[in-house]
């Protein structure tokens, strides 16, 4: 699922190359934390968010076929 995150995002940014996707497993939940480039943030996250909510849902659904649970986190490559 790490690879889906990064080939969406990958596609929608300027620095596809600056897009690093970190996965943290917490009793029985996937957290997967997101970074881009500071230019890219608004790519990412969408008006109103609607493009970074769209790519939660898309892992939600893939990870539901699994039976996992999992959520998407955006956060500045300075908070890593």
């Amino acid at each position: 699922m790490k690879e889906l995150v990064e080939f969406i995002v990958r596609s929608l940014v300027d620095q596809p190359d600056e897009v690093q996707v970190t996965e943290i497993q917490s009793q029985g939940l996937t957290i997967f934390e997101l970074s881009v480039a500071q230019p890219d943030m608004g790519r990412v996250i969408g008006k109103g968010g609607r493009i970074i909510n769209s790519i939660r849902t898309l892992l939600q659904v893939a990870a539901a076929k699994q039976g996992k649970s999992v959520t998407l986190e955006l956060v500045e490559a300075d908070d890593r």
